[in-house]
């Protein structure tokens, strides 16, 4: 008796396995090739801005939990605040940061917005936004993560993260072009 259940059981987590790819098949899923999306939003409802870059298209999905932050991205994208601005610091393995208008790091969209601290880490492809020492002065500069950047969580906003085109931030280099960035349609804030 014992043995017909345990034989049952030993069926049973192997069929599972195979259908998970735990022994290195193929599944199905991983099979079939991931269609391109043209939802303005992610599965999550969350809101896309595309950055155009002289290096590719990248789309980052914004948090609607972090929403003075989204907000802020989002109607600056929407105003043109970003066509033609430069990525002015590159870090490698850390960040590609970019958004203000004079190309220094010193520079603004002129109003600032509060720290808004959230579990969201900074994990390779994080969107954040940069500040100054004073936790209540981000205003338009923003940063991807290039790696895993622990040491800045719980010090930064992450307000969103790279969904499609890393490799093309992985290209960016200082002096690069944002030549559009577009809230998508239909891209709500919170």
């Amino acid at each position: 008796m014992i043995r017909k259940y345990g034989m049952f059981l030993f069926c049973a987590l192997f069929l599972a396995g195979l259908s998970a790819g735990a022994f290195g098949g193929d599944t199905v899923a991983k099979k079939k090739k991931k269609k391109k999306s043209t939802a303005t939003q992610s599965s999550t409802g969350n809101p896309r801005v595309k950055i155009e870059t002289s290096k590719g298209i990248i789309t980052v999905e914004l948090f609607s939990d972090v929403p003075i932050s989204t907000k802020n991205f989002v109607d600056l994208a929407s105003s043109g605040f970003y066509d033609g601005l430069t990525f002015h610091r590159y870090v490698p393995d850390f960040v590609i940061q970019g958004g203000d208008p004079t190309g220094t790091g010193g520079g603004g969209s002129g109003k600032t917005i509060p720290l808004e601290i959230t579990a969201h880490k900074h994990l390779k492809g994080a969107l954040g936004m940069a500040r100054t020492m004073d936790p209540n002065s981000a205003t338009s500069q923003f940063y991807i993560c290039l790696a895993d950047v622990p040491n800045l969580d719980g010090q930064y906003t992450v307000f969103g993260h790279v969904l499609e085109g890393m490799e093309n931030v992985i290209k960016l280099r200082q002096g690069d072009k944002m030549t559009k960035v577009t809230a998508l349609k239909n891209a709500s804030t919170p």
